[in-house]
């Protein structure tokens, strides 16, 4: 309850105010031929299946672990107490990599059917080692986490809530800062755009939405993928606009620039800093309701010790899913200004419409998505709102 009012709280401060469309109601099959419609749903059902199969495959394991403990488990956890940091880092590590082990037969098969379908180019070996780097990231960083769990539960033992909800934010705003330095050159490559008419685009619409771009980046997406995409990231000195290759390489320019105008908007209106503020201002009560779930799932006399690890992942996982559908909704209000602010910047309704069409085509998404699904998992509006924010905007001739 608490975390779903300052879920609610930091929403409502911080949710766009002005610079939103309403939307024209779409029919799909106006835009999308049958057979567009019908491999998307085909080729998306499934994969939707495959991921919330995942999230109760991966809660289920915390679960059983937490409440019926192997043996040999009981027995790693007693011994973990002898040296309770270290003890907690190796927790941390296993828990992480047993959650990615038993998960990987159902991520193989959504991975086996986007090569099917033409969305994925990674083949088994390159799958493998991308998987490989990432499970050895999220293991460094659980055991980090764990340890400094612990160690909180030991110093401040009735309130170790407190702390971890100021260390949880500040490891987010170090991590938005190096993440793009550090983090994401381990799986792609990038490149600044070179001196040319697309580079000239860029800052020609950075210089008219009043926005200091930073750097723009090329990223060799297409190592891995077909789709096309873009995104903001970084802080301060590591801020950048990284476009993927496939949109430079296969999109109109007029369609690139409605891209480029999209990000130039998160850019223009901070998103990314209020992210943060957002997560900072939940972070607190959720990391109140983490502990408590904590306190009774775990065993007695284990907070302080790793053995709270499993029932503090399992509280942490439960806790994270309730903030993270609520932060969807404020993310969705901010693409929706996006998108606005990028017709109102290029004043081309036509690429932006063509842009979303092809999107969701070639990305193979459902233009109409499961409400109910979208409402928990949706971080954009869905491609039929965009659209209709397109035609809306055409309607009213840009004014």
């Amino acid at each position: 309850m608490l975390v779903g009012l300052a879920a609610g709280v930091a929403t409502l401060v911080l949710r766009p105010r002005s610079g939103l469309i309403e939307p024209d109601v779409i029919d799909k099959t106006a835009y999308f031929s049958a057979q567009e419609i019908e491999r998307a749903e085909a080729f998306r059902g499934p994969q939707r299946v495959l991921g919330v199969a995942g999230l109760l495959v991966s809660g289920g394991t915390l679960a059983l672990v937490v409440l019926r403990p192997p043996r040999r488990l009981r027995r790693a956890l007693e011994r973990s107490t002898r040296r309770p940091l270290l003890g907690g880092a190796a927790v941390g590590a296993g828990v992480s990599l047993v959650l990615t082990a038993v998960a990987l037969p159902l991520d193989a098969v959504s991975h086996e059917r986007a090569v099917d379908v033409g969305l994925s180019t990674q083949e088994w070996g390159f799958w493998l080692t991308d998987l490989a780097k990432a499970s050895a990231i999220g293991a460094l960083f659980a055991a980090g986490g764990a340890a400094g769990a612990v160690a909180l539960a030991r110093r401040f033992p009735r309130h170790w809530w407190a702390p971890g909800a100021l260390a949880i934010t500040a490891v987010s705003i170090a991590f938005v800062f190096v993440a793009p330095l550090v983090l994401d050159p381990i799986f792609n490559r990038f490149t600044p755009l070179p001196a040319g008419e697309l580079r000239s685009d860029v800052l020609t619409l950075a210089e008219r939405s009043g926005v200091e771009v930073g750097e723009v980046y090329r990223m060799d997406a297409s190592r891995r993928t077909t789709a096309v995409n873009a995104y903001v990231g970084g802080l301060g000195a590591s801020k950048r606009v990284v476009l993927y290759d496939t949109l430079l390489d296969d999109l109109e320019p007029a369609q690139v620039r409605s891209v480029v105008a999209h990000e130039l908007a998160h850019q223009r209106y901070g998103d990314l800093p209020k992210g943060i503020l957002w997560l900072a201002i939940v972070t607190v009560p959720a990391a109140y309701l983490a502990q408590r779930l904590t306190e009774r799932l775990a065993p007695s006399g284990a907070i302080g010790s790793p053995a709270m690890l499993p029932a503090l992942a399992l509280a942490v996982a439960l806790v994270s899913f309730a903030v993270g559908s609520a932060g969807n909704v404020l993310s969705r209000q901010v693409e929706a200004r996006a998108d606005a602010f990028a017709l109102d910047l290029t004043r081309d309704p036509a690429a932006f419409i063509g842009l979303e069409r092809g999107l969701a085509t070639r990305n193979v998404s459902d233009p109409d998505p499961p409400r109910v699904l979208h409402l928990l998992f949706g971080t954009h509006p869905t491609t039929l709102e965009r659209i209709g924010y397109g035609e809306a905007w055409r309607a009213r001739g840009g004014s």
